[in-house]
């Protein structure tokens, strides 16, 4: 069964008999414990695996009282499912059906101009312009080795997980509906049940929380519902035969194109929990459902009853709001922002429409007694029209249609400046520029000006990857007990293969002083998130940054002190990286002239104060410092053989090869 592409943890109080449980299921239904990885189907709690003797923490009573709770959470955000739904079809340009007053009143115009549409799709492309890659830093020292390889090894991972179509699944809920969700789960099923990371972009339609909380890991029970085929349940959990019909769960659903049958479906929850252990230890629980019959429960599984199903605790999923509001971890976008200037374009654009309609399909009063042959008339390729008696001046009468005035052609263009203004989507963002605007370097600054809200949204995209790396870090350090093989990139730019597992990221012990243990530590780690694919202008400033440094000569070693203190008055991205370079050149700049300086001294010294004559100075061809230096050292008058000869050899072991 494939994985399904979320965890779900719930926490509440079910009743005063039995105490809130916290469980986790995958997608992949067939859970494996950590030891033997053998699938726990037939562990299912229900009559079967249930006894008045020995009766399992989550059963068939526990499975109903969540499931009523579970009801309490879908009516706490039913305006929510609603608005999504609708965003959804003013997003696919169907916004029609809740512009008519009535379904019936159908008019033969109405267009729908795509304003927003292009709004949210310039919005998706900046946001792809500028995905995110994670560097690890270390907290302690002890910890660099296994930051650089984690470095390395965690791109890898988002890269099997598909992670940039995930994150522009993620980015398309975030401009529509204003909440990105980013599910990170174990699947069991994955690399032949050798098992690895999966990261989905969840719908915020069939996840459920608490109502009221701003923060999903403060939510008491979290579920997640999916509509899975009767017979491919049936195939996986044997135990269902028979007992399946129509879901039990009324979920909300998109408006599709496609007509989609629901009747031989049913609702299968993952049902997320916390809860205290006897350590006192707030652990993350798991239950997956269908109807009243539990598939399977950390709970009732030894591996999993103290532990939970993730050593990190919390829920497994990650919300990213592009407008926040109170009393909810989900947000609002562009649409609700912009749909009314949307609405009122289109309907400006229908009165001008059937406007132009009228008068361009010319209409005539005809009278009933005008005896004219109405069809001959109307066909254009008749020269001839035959009438009945006289035709009088009053017989055939145009119909006088009124032009619109130029004015409403300007307030609909005003709605369209308004629609580009709230949403940020002015036509400098577009690559369009004002008149008069034509340098280069001008329309560059415009734009980045005009970007504004887009590095906005980019940063909050930011922390929310940031939190699935964190999660993903946890996941490494959970179930990576046997090394696999990542071919990375190494410093040099050259493929390299190394085998990486969680031994560094376990708990390492402290050693001992004074015959008393320090116990040991778990090594953690900061994230830094930067763009992976910077966007044109951005690569474009950072090229014409170098070569302005480069032309004022912060890149020569004799003024490194200048260029130093020139980069501690200035901020760009990697600074830090331009002044570790200059240090080091002016370093070793500092070192060549030593060895000049020191091969001149020993040839001087070796030299029987023999002279040769000859017509080139002392210290030519040698920098203005060490020349001086030469001088110095009593090398003034006629160069010597002995010291030309050791120039000479300088010369040679310095030259560039």
């Amino acid at each position: 069964m494939r994985h399904t592409p979320c965890g779900y943890n719930l926490v509440e109080e079910l009743s005063s008999a039995y105490k809130p449980t916290t469980g986790d299921c995958h997608d992949q239904c067939a859970h494996r414990s950590r030891n033997d990885r053998s699938e726990v189907g037939a562990h299912g709690s229900g009559n079967d695996g249930e006894t008045m003797m020995h009766p399992k923490p989550i059963g068939r009573e526990q499975v109903r009282q969540a499931y009523g709770i579970l009801q309490k959470y879908k009516s706490g955000k039913a305006n929510l499912e609603q608005r999504l739904i609708q965003n959804e079809q003013w997003y696919k340009l169907r916004h029609w059906e809740y512009l008519r007053t009535q379904q019936k009143d159908r008019e033969q115009v109405e267009p729908a101009s795509a304003w927003l549409f292009n709004a949210i799709a310039n919005k998706h492309a900046d946001a792809m312009d500028n995905f995110p890659t994670p560097n690890l830093l270390p907290r302690e020292e002890a910890d660099r080795q296994e930051a650089k390889l984690l470095s390395s090894v965690v791109p890898v991972i988002l890269e099997q997980c598909d992670f940039e179509q995930v994150y522009a699944d993620a980015w398309d809920d975030k401009l529509k509906g204003g909440t990105a969700i980013y599910g990170v789960f174990w699947d069991n099923g994955k690399l032949g049940g050798l098992g690895d990371i999966a990261i989905h972009a969840i719908d915020a339609v069939n996840l459920f929380w608490q109502p009221g909380i701003s923060d999903i890991q403060k939510s008491r029970n979290v579920f997640h519902v999916e509509l899975q085929e009767n017979d491919r349940l049936e195939e996986t959990w044997q135990q269902l035969k028979g007992k399946l019909g129509s879901s039990s769960l009324d979920v909300s659903k998109y408006i599709y194109d496609d007509s989609v049958d629901t009747s031989g479906m049913s609702a299968v929850v993952d049902w997320y929990y916390k809860k205290r252990n006897r350590d006192g230890r707030t652990v993350l629980h798991y239950c997956k459902f269908v109807n009243d019959e539990v598939l399977f429960a950390t709970e009732n599984e030894p591996d999993y009853a103290e532990r939970g199903w993730y050593d990190h605790g919390q829920y497994p999923f990650v919300f990213d709001t592009l407008f926040r509001v109170k009393g909810t971890p989900c947000g609002f976008g562009f649409i609700d922002v912009a749909k009314s200037a949307q609405e009122y374009i289109d309907r400006g654009n229908q009165a001008i429409m059937k406007n132009m309609l009228a008068n361009a399909t010319p209409r005539h009063f005809i009278r009933t007694d005008g005896s004219v042959n109405e069809e001959e008339y109307l066909d254009l390729t008749k020269p001839l029209i035959h009438v009945d008696g006289q035709l009088g001046q009053d017989s055939i009468l145009p119909v006088q249609t009124n032009a619109l005035s130029s004015i409403y052609v300007e307030i609909l263009n005003n709605k369209i400046e308004e629609l580009k203004e709230t949403t940020g989507n002015r036509d400098v963002s577009n690559g369009g520029t004002a008149s008069g605007v034509t340098a280069a370097s001008a329309i560059a600054a415009m734009q980045e000006a005009g970007s504004k809200l887009s590095r906005d949204s980019n940063k909050s995209a930011y922390r929310a990857f940031r939190k699935v790396v964190l999660l993903v870090i946890e996941l490494i350090r959970q179930f990576y007990e046997l090394p696999r093989c990542f071919r990375i990139l190494g410093e040099s730019g050259a493929l390299e293969f190394v085998r990486y597992s969680n031994a560094g990221l376990t708990a390492q012990p402290q050693g001992t002083e004074f015959g008393v243990e320090l116990g040991y530590r778990l090594p953690l780690f900061d994230i830094e998130v930067t763009a992976q694919k910077a966007s044109p202008y951005s690569k474009m400033s950072q090229n014409e940054l170098a070569l302005q440094f480069f032309t004022a000569g912060l890149f020569n070693p004799k003024a490194a002190e200048q260029a130093l203190a020139c980069l501690d008055m200035m901020d760009f991205d990697r600074k830090e990286f331009v002044a570790q370079k200059i240090a080091a050149n002016a370093e070793a700049y500092r070192q060549q002239q030593q060895q000049q300086l020191s091969l001149l001294t020993q040839a001087q010294s070796a030299d029987g104060g023999a002279a040769e004559e000859t017509t080139e100075p002392a210290g030519a061809g040698l920098s203005a410092e060490s020349a001086e230096r030469l001088t110095a050292l009593g090398g003034g008058g006629k160069e010597r053989p002995a010291i030309k000869k050791a120039k000479q050899r300088v010369a040679n072991s310095t030259a560039p090869r």
